[in-house]
């Protein structure tokens, strides 16, 4: 199909239908992303539940990270041979699928199996609705439509912390795997009523399984690494074996997408320039979004002693404003040169990322909230302009690949930015432990006023005097954990602000390879 038929086929389409068609996949695509928020704040719970510790229940989240990672190059393939409303719903039926299997599963590994399953829909799904809702806008319109589409994918990473809390505590864990159901049933019900049907006409093409094993393989490895590098040590055999495996299986999938009749990664997306720029930029913005989801509900259970759900809600705020504004921002996205959007956006997002940088144990939650919200409503100007731009550097023929490719770029830079993040975080908490611990001599004066404090407020609870200078010196340790997590939490957010800052090079390519789009009626 060439650009000028595209375009034509998009304006023939009834306002109603188009609208009907991004209700229908919006439904499906806010399903899948609230799903992968909403177990986190369970994971203490299924530990106490099989006996786990946090090592093996983290699973519970990055197994469906990962599998979605990996299946976001899958969209293409799955629309050719079965076409857009087959694929649609055969993913939607495994995810319902998955979904029971974690709520009825008697051990951890089937839950965790179940959540594979899922990862694997979510990762199908996401860029099949994007392309669905881009085809059927016209494209004076399709920044709008991204800012719709990104609209809901941010609300349900927002709410999927506090829906997940909300359940736990009214009706138990499992119960947070029959919450997405009733959604896939209703985007079930409307895509057999809206979406298009068919199957895209030519040879149906083979299933590239060297590749995506090769996928697998490497993603697998390298999360694990970088998981468990700080645990059993960055020089052992077993850190740099996975480490190894892993880098040889990422060169071997790329080396395999260069053959004749690779189906997963087209690698020649990347010689337009509009497109490799902006698939760095989501990279970054990928490493952004997830991080910030995950460091600011986990720093207030473990640095502001807030319980989960009110951990949850910290970041609510910040979705809802990010909620209003995605129309606004997707509508100038249509206005203006993707450039400026993009480059405020991530200088938004830096400043929000720094604010929480300062942010310590008398950082009230109204505090934590509004600094939130700035990172947020700088993701706001950068999202619409960004899809945009990178689905309109492609071909018409390739925007299943395109679309495929931008999101696997974007989660691949989530599922990698919160691993680094919890290595950092493990890293420099040791660090600032050891480098505090070093100044808790019997030379500290602060050291010693803290000490004889604590045993004279021990004394006067009637606490014998041959246990005060044990739970003093217990008490110290646990103020100098917690301020150790602050200081890394505080090293992490820094971290995050130089790579959004770094992010703002390929902003500038990208504006140099964008000309601004033609303005709508």
């Amino acid at each position: 199909m060439t650009s000028a038929s595209a375009e034509r086929e998009a304006g023939a389409v009834s306002a109603t239908y188009r609208w009907l068609v991004t209700i229908t996949g919006m439904t499906a695509a806010f399903t899948m992303v609230l799903s992968g928020t909403i177990v986190n704040v369970a994971v203490p719970n299924v530990m106490g539940a099989f006996g786990v510790g946090q090592d093996e229940a983290q699973f519970l989240a990055t197994a469906y990270i990962a599998t979605m990672t990996a299946s976001q190059l899958l969209n293409a393939w799955f629309v050719a041979v079965f076409g857009q409303r087959l694929a649609f719903f055969l993913v939607l039926i495994l995810f319902a699928a998955g979904g029971l299997l974690c709520a009825y599963s008697p051990t951890l590994d089937f839950i965790i199996f179940g959540r594979i399953m899922q990862g694997f829909s979510a990762g199908i799904v996401q860029p099949l609705v994007m392309v669905t809702i881009f085809q059927v806008f016209p494209s004076h319109r399709r920044g709008t439509a991204m800012g719709i589409y990104s609209m809901g994918l941010v609300l349900a990473l927002g709410l999927g912390p506090v829906v997940g809390g909300l359940t736990t505590d009214a009706f138990g864990w499992r119960y947070i795997f029959f919450v997405p159901l009733p959604f896939v049933a209703a985007a079930l019900l409307l895509g057999a009523l809206f979406l298009p049907g068919g199957r895209p006409g030519g040879v149906r093409p083979a299933f590239d399984w060297t590749g995506y094993a090769l996928l697998c393989t490497a993603i697998y490895c390298l999360m694990t690494a970088i998981a468990n590098g700080q645990r059993d040590g960055w020089g052992s055999d077993s850190i740099l074996m996975l480490f190894t495996v892993g880098i040889i299986s990422a060169a071997g999938f790329l080396h395999s997408q260069r053959r004749a009749g690779a189906a997963l990664l087209d690698l020649s997306l990347f010689g337009y320039a509009g497109f490799a720029s902006a698939a760095l930029v989501a990279f970054v913005y990928g490493v952004g979004n997830f991080s910030i989801t995950y460091a600011v509900p986990v720093f207030g259970q473990l640095v502001q002693g807030y319980t989960p759900t009110v951990a949850g809600f910290l970041l609510l705020p910040a979705s809802l404003v990010l909620v209003a504004l995605f129309p606004l921002t997707g509508r100038l996205s249509d206005r203006v040169a993707p450039v400026y959007p993009i480059a405020g956006g991530l200088i938004l997002f830096t400043a929000g990322t720094l604010l929480l940088a300062g942010a310590d144990i008398n950082t009230v939650f109204w505090s934590m909230s509004l600094f939130a919200v700035v990172g947020r409503i700088g993701m706001g100007f950068i999202t619409p302009p960004l899809m945009s731009c990178a689905l309109s550097a492609v071909p018409p023929d390739r925007l299943h690949y395109a679309s495929g490719t931008i999101n696997f770029t974007r989660q691949l830079g989530g599922a990698f930015g919160i691993n680094i993040l919890v290595a950092l975080l493990e890293v420099r908490t040791h660090f600032h432990l050891d480098a505090m611990t070093a100044t808790q001599s019997a030379d500290n004066a602060a050291t010693r006023e803290l000490l004889q404090q604590t045993s004279r407020l021990l004394a006067e609870e009637g606490v014998p005097a041959t246990l005060r200078e044990a739970l003093a010196l217990d008490h110290l340790a646990r103020m100098l954990e917690a301020q150790a997590e602050t200081l890394a939490f505080q090293d992490g957010f820094r971290m995050l602000a130089l790579v959004f800052i770094a992010a703002l090079i390929p902003a500038w390519k990208l504006g140099r390879t964008s000309s601004k789009p033609p303005p709508g009626p």
